[in-house]
C-alpha cells in the first residue's frame, strides 16, 4: 500500500497584517510525497520564483526541489504526477519542474488562477508542457489515494485522502492552517453528530466526508504539527 513521505520545502514570514494575531509569524513550505507502487505522486511543489515584490513581503527561505525531494530519498525523475492543494504560488512552484508530467487540478481551481487578478504568478500555471488533468468534484486518480475538494481557502482547494497500511492520510494542503484550527472544526462535527452543538457554531461541510474516511493523520503545508483522532493509540511512556 502506498506510503506518505513530507517535504520541507523551506519557510516564509507571514507579515502581521495577514497573520491575525497583530505579529509576524514564521510559517513552513510543507509538500508531501506519496510513494505508490504505480510511481511517486507529488503534493505542492514549493514557493515559486520571479515576483520580487511578493518576495519582500514574504521574505522567503526556499529549499530548491532537488534538495528537499533529494533529503526522503527522492529524485525530480522519480515523480510521475503533481497535484496541488490549489494554485497559489506558494504551493505550486515547482511545477514547470516537471513538463509533461499529469498534474491534478480542480477546474474551478484552473480557472481562477487564469482569470483571477492576483490569484497567483502567471509563469507556474501556464507554462509550455503543462499537462493539467482536471477534476470536477471527488476522484479516485490511483487507487488508495483520492482528491477530495474542500473549498474554503479557495473555491478549487482539494485535499488527498492516503489509505496507508496503518490508517488513512489526509494531505490537507491549507484547507485549515494548523491542526489545531482543524482539531476545532472536527470537534464542532463530532458535537453536531452527538446534538450538542447549536447553530453559533459552523464548520466546513466536507469536514463529515473526511471523517468518514476514518484518518488516522491529517497533516498540513504550513504547519508541522499533525492531527489524529482521540482514539490514537496511546502515546510511548515512560517506565
Amino acid at each position: 500500500m502506498p506510503t506518505v513521505r513530507r517535504i520541507d520545502f523551506g519557510y516564509f514570514i507571514r507579515p502581521a497584517e495577514e497573520s491575525g494575531t497583530g505579529k509576524p509569524r514564521v510559517e513552513a513550505l510543507l509538500g508531501y510525497a506519496i510513494l505508490h507502487a504505480a510511481g511517486v505522486l507529488l503534493f505542492d511543489t514549493g514557493l515559486g520564483e520571479g515576483d520580487s515584490e511578493a518576495d519582500t513581503w514574504y521574505r522567503p527561505t526556499r529549499r530548491p526541489l532537488q534538495t528537499a525531494l533529494g533529503s526522503v530519498g527522492i529524485a525530480v525523475n522519480d515523480v510521475r504526477w503533481v497535484a496541488n492543494c490549489h494554485l497559489h504560488f506558494d504551493h505550486c512552484g515547482g511545477n514547470p519542474s516537471f513538463l509533461g508530467r499529469p498534474i491534478f487540478v480542480q477546474s474551478v481551481e484552473l480557472n481562477a488562477a487564469r482569470t483571477a487578478r492576483n490569484y497567483t504568478l502567471a509563469h507556474l500555471v501556464d507554462f509550455e508542457g503543462a499537462n493539467y488533468r482536471e477534476v470536477s468534484g471527488e476522484a479516485e486518480i490511483l487507487p488508495d489515494v483520492v482528491l477530495i475538494p474542500t473549498p474554503g481557502h479557495t473555491d478549487g482547494h482539494q485535499v488527498v485522502a492516503v489509505r496507508c497500511a496503518d490508517g488513512t492520510v489526509v494531505l490537507a494542503g491549507q484547507a485549515h492552517d494548523t491542526a489545531f484550527a482543524y482539531g476545532s472544526d472536527q470537534l464542532a462535527w463530532r458535537a453536531r453528530q452527538n446534538g450538542t452543538l447549536d447553530d453559533t457554531i459552523t464548520y466546513p461541510s466536507w469536514i463529515g466526508r473526511l471523517q468518514e474516511m476514518d484518518p488516522r493523520r491529517v497533516v498540513f503545508a504550513h504547519d508541522f504539527a499533525v492531527w489524529e483522532p482521540g482514539d490514537y493509540p496511546a502515546l510511548a511512556t515512560r517506565d
